[in-house]
Order: C-alpha cells, then structure tokens, then sequence
C-alpha cells in the first residue's frame, strides 16, 4: 500500500479523517449553540474522558461548529503552572477581533477590558500593605492588544471578581453583535483552585444574565470533581460528557471510511484482530490503522498484515503514547505505578484499591501518599473513588506489565 496515501493521522490531538462516534455530541452541540443564539439559557460544557479518546480532537470540532455559525472563539490549554490571566486574555483576544468587524468602537472598549485584565498578570504581588515592588524582567510582558488599558474594569487583582466582569463585557459585545463567544480550555483539570472558583462564578454569573458566552472545557475523569470542589453549584452549572471508546461499529467506520477514499478495505478478520488490539480507543485505532496500511501489500487488508505490524504498532506507542509518560514520573511513582498494574491484572487494568497497592508493596498507605498525589498531579492516575485509584492512560498497565517481562 502506498505510505503517501496512508489516510490515517495518530497525531496529538490531530483530526483523524473520521470523526466516528461523536455524531450525538455535535447534534447536543448545535442545540446549544442554536438555544443561545435565541437568547435561551443553557450551560457551559465539559468533556471528560481517558487519554487517548479524542477529547481535544472533539473539542476542535465543537470549536470549528461555533465558527462555522459565525461565533467568536479562543482556545487555551490549561497548564499546573500557569496562572489562567495570560492565556484567557490571549483566547479572549482572538475572539473579540473575530468579532470586531460588526462593532469596532464597543470591541476597542472591550479590548481595552481585555487588556486591563491581562496586564494583571504581570504585576509582582505586593510586599507589604499598600506597596507593590517592581516586576521582574521576565514578567514585564505586554499583550499585545492596540487600545489603552482600561481602568477599574476587571483589574482589581482579584480573579473571582475580574473574571466575572471580564466574561459579562465580552459576552455583552457577543450579545450586541448577534452573535456568540465560545472558549475552548483543554486539560481544565490543571487550572490552579483560584482560576476554577472564578471560572465557575464567572459562568454562573453569564448563565444569571443569558449572555452568549460559552466555556466548553475537556479534561480528565476526574474533572467534575475540580469543578465541584470549588463550587457546590457547579454540578449544575456544566453539562457534563463523557467520553469513551468507540463501540465496535464506529471503531470499523474510523478505519472504513478512509480507507474506503483510497480505493481500499478490510477483511472482517482484520476489523476482529483490530479492534481486539484497540479496545476501540480512537488514538489506538488511529496508530494501528497506520502501522497496518504501511505493511500491506494489497487490498483488502488481512488479519496477517495486522499480525504483522502489530508489533510496530505497539513500539511506537510504547515510545511516544506510554514511554514518555513513564519518563516523567520517580522512582516511588513508578513503583507506585507497577503495584497498580500487578493488581489491575486481576481486575481488568480497572480501579484497584490503594489499600491494595499499600499491601502489594509492603508499605503503610500513609507513606505511599506523596507518590499518589503526585501521580495525580502530573495527570498520570485519577481517583475514582475515595479509596480507590485508576490509570488515566488505557492500557498503561498492560505496557508496564510488558516492560516487566522484558
């Protein structure tokens, strides 16, 4: 088979030539957008899911429909590091002068919001009462927008308060053009406590005034439980989506459908050693998809030519998929992890109990904490319950049992 023509794309985050199985959450999608637009209200979205479902893939396609209806959009990934000023006002920019055009003079004086509300982040805080010391060089940054700051909007210092009247400005400029404002945040899990307890009251707020302002965010399993940590009312506040693996006739249209494009197919044969070897995760489907199309020879492709690049498959993604996030994590957290994938051998690589991974290792749960918290922190485990824990990444135990009996 011709590798020019290998229509498939196991990418970070890149759209795989079909979008199968989301066709229900781009309906629900429209719906809002369409209810908004009629000034109804509606709440935010978030997407929530494993690694290596399609979360930011979807997300760009939520993104790409609130575009094609002419709304104002901006996209932001989150980061443990980074504080939410930056990045918002970078997003909140874009969508602005995407609508500027319909009225220049209100979008300078929202920009000049914008600007006042960025500019924040790079003021050093304060040494003692009523003093402010000089930022550091590294933080003397500029936003880039071409109106002067304004003053006593969104500037206070507080974020609570500024992100409030940040997203009502903007969403009045949205509203006054007859159009919308979605925000895309990706790994919205990593915002830092502040940032989510304004980012809640702030779309509490515009849900309050019906403004077309919309926040659709994509994060872990455990994202709903940030959300509601912060705000009680934030469980009714997002509408929540979870996403999984394909079933099994969408995992074979994702492999079908381009495949079908380029003048070739699969044997059913192919499509059963497939998808056992994917589990129907869209990321898998995406890297054996193109592992298999480079060693086949002819049309349709046999479950031997799945046998064959099986194992070039899984190279790749014990490199780039698991290797790199194993990299990332101690001593402690990798043994951490190992006890986790022991275990999951016997419960289907599902939640094992942390008590459990504590006896595993001969250690009392107390002393395992910093390792479990820090798992978490760097996005590599969730808890799915008090008490339980769980891999955020399929089939990671399965590598780290596999890199064991190397």
């Amino acid at each position: 088979m011709d590798p020019v023509r290998n229509p498939y794309a196991p990418g970070a985050g890149q759209r795989p030539p079909e979008l199968a199985g989301r066709d229900r959450e781009m309906e629900s999608f429209d719906v809002v957008l369409e209810r908004l637009a009629r000034g109804r209200p509606e709440r935010s979205v978030v997407l929530t899911g494993l690694r290596g479902v399609g979360k930011t893939v979807l997300l760009g396609a939520l993104r790409s429909a609130a575009v094609r209806r002419g709304w104002g959009t901006g996209k932001l990934e989150a980061r443990p590091d980074q504080p939410l000023r930056r990045p918002l006002a970078a997003a909140l920019h874009q969508a602005v002068r995407e609508l500027s055009g319909r009225n220049p003079d209100e979008a300078a004086e929202v920009l000049g919001v914008v600007k006042a509300f960025a500019l924040r982040a790079a003021e050093a805080p304060a040494t003692g009462p009523g003093s402010r010391s000089a930022p550091k060089l590294r933080d003397r940054w500029q936003p880039g927008i071409d109106v002067p700051a304004a003053v006593g909007r969104a500037d206070s210092g507080d974020i609570e308060i500024d992100l409030v009247e940040l997203l009502t400005d903007v969403a009045g400029l949205a509203a006054s053009t007859g159009r919308g404002i979605a925000i895309c945040i990706d790994e919205m899990q990593d915002l830092g406590p502040e940032d989510v307890s304004g980012l809640c009251a702030a779309c509490h707020e515009l849900s309050q005034q019906g403004l077309p302002l919309l926040v659709v965010g994509a994060g872990l399993p455990h994202l709903p439980a940030v959300l509601s940590a912060s705000k009680s009312y934030s469980e009714r506040l997002f509408r929540y989506v979870r996403i999984g693996a394909l079933e099994r006739e969408e995992a074979d249209r994702a492999l079908r459908s381009p495949a079908l494009e380029e003048d070739a197919d699969y044997t059913p044969e192919a499509l059963d050693a497939l998808h056992v070897a994917t589990d129907g995760y869209p990321y898998f489907v995406q890297a054996y998809g193109k592992a298999v199309w480079d060693v086949a020879t002819s049309s349709p492709i046999t479950a031997e030519d799945v046998a064959v690049a099986a194992p070039q498959a899984d190279a790749e993604l014990a490199v780039g998929f698991f290797g790199s996030r194993y990299e990332r994590a101690t001593p402690a957290e990798r043994e951490y992890m190992r006890a986790m994938a022991d275990l999951g051998a016997e419960a289907g690589d599902g939640a094992v109990a942390t008590s459990q991974v504590a006896e595993h290792l001969g250690r009392k749960p107390q002393s395992l904490s910093p390792a479990r918290d820090a798992l978490m922190k760097k996005g590599l485990v969730w808890s799915a319950e008090r008490g339980r824990i769980a891999f955020t990444v399929p089939h990671f135990g399965r590598y780290l049992r596999q890199q064991a009996g190397d």
